[in-house]
């Protein structure tokens, strides 16, 4: 049965969801595991349009992609796929309420709260003398330079994923996470010295100020919401294995098409996701996805 493709009723637009991709998505509900060809036929669209808005909705974390040829492609729970793209909205809304905080930072330049230090080779000497100052903590959103870990000093990093060709280009050292889209890049030591990126060879010192704490409520936003490096390692409470059947049920397969492509006894399935439920201390799949979303163990 075809798709209606006029008129799209774009309910996620809201979410930075383009009419066209969420036209597809829907698509992909009423049939999942299509293929390109089917999805052609069912929407009436060439495979060439039909295959930009999948890499659309594939980066959206709408659909994913099973392994195999003809390539496949199942949606997201719309539940938890909604939730997600809600947590995106709101990192970018308090990613351009930080850029107009970072501007008018820049424009009272002479605050003694900021401070605007410029070029690779200034950026790089200030940012290695606030790492030697450390004397109890350092927190890290994606920060481009190499980091140097000071003897007795704790270490909370958030690196982001588009940033690593492989997640093992970064040792999994204790303190480290992933996640998409990480906002800024940002160092904090000891919560009373931050460097913010803010532009190529731009970096913003603050001391003590609103904005500080602003930057400090965001990382503790993204650390909750990332996932540990490794993924066996002790902070997550879900092992590689479990994430890649919490990921299979959340797009939509039923335990036997798991079992099937995981390779594994149905009742393997069930007694792995009664696990995973009790992990995220939730009642229902929904929920767990819901929360293993929120923390990035999807991602």
């Amino acid at each position: 049965m075809r798709t209606p493709a006029h008129r799209p009723m774009g309910r996620l637009g809201a979410l930075g969801v383009c009419s066209e991709d969420e036209q597809l998505y829907r698509a992909l509900l009423v049939r999942p595991e299509s293929t390109t060809s089917q999805l052609a036929a069912d929407t009436g669209w060439p495979a060439t349009r039909v295959g930009r808005h999948l890499r659309s909705l594939l980066a959206l974390g709408l659909a994913s992609r099973t392994p195999g040829r003809p390539a496949q492609y199942v949606p997201a729970v719309p539940e938890a796929a909604v939730e997600l793209l809600a947590l995106r909205k709101q990192a970018a809304i308090v990613e351009a309420r930080l850029g107009a905080s970072v501007l008018t930072a820049e424009f009272r330049a002479r605050n003694d709260a900021c401070n605007v230090i410029r070029g690779a080779s200034a950026i790089t000497q200030r940012f290695s003398q606030a790492q030697q100052c450390a004397q109890s903590e350092v927190l890290v959103l994606d920060w481009p330079l190499e980091l140097g870990r000071v003897p007795g000093v704790s270490y909370r990093v958030v690196h982001d994923m588009a940033s690593l060709a492989e997640p093992g280009d970064v040792a999994a050292a204790t303190g480290c996470r992933i996640l998409r889209d990480v906002p800024v890049q940002l160092v904090v030591v000891d919560r009373t010295t931050g460097l913010l990126h803010t532009a190529p060879e731009v970096v913003v010192e603050l001391g003590p100020s609103s904005l500080l704490d602003g930057l400090l409520r965001l990382f503790e936003l993204l650390w909750q919401q990332a996932a540990p490096l490794s993924p066996s390692a002790p902070e997550g409470p879900l092992s590689f294995e479990d994430r890649q059947l919490l990921a299979l049920a959340a797009a939509g397969l039923t335990d036997q098409a798991i079992a099937r492509r995981l390779g594994v006894a149905q009742r393997t399935v069930e007694r792995r996701m009664q696990r995973i439920l009790k992990a995220l201390d939730a009642t229902t799949r929904f929920q767990a996805g819901l929360r293993a979303g929120q923390r990035g163990l999807l991602v």
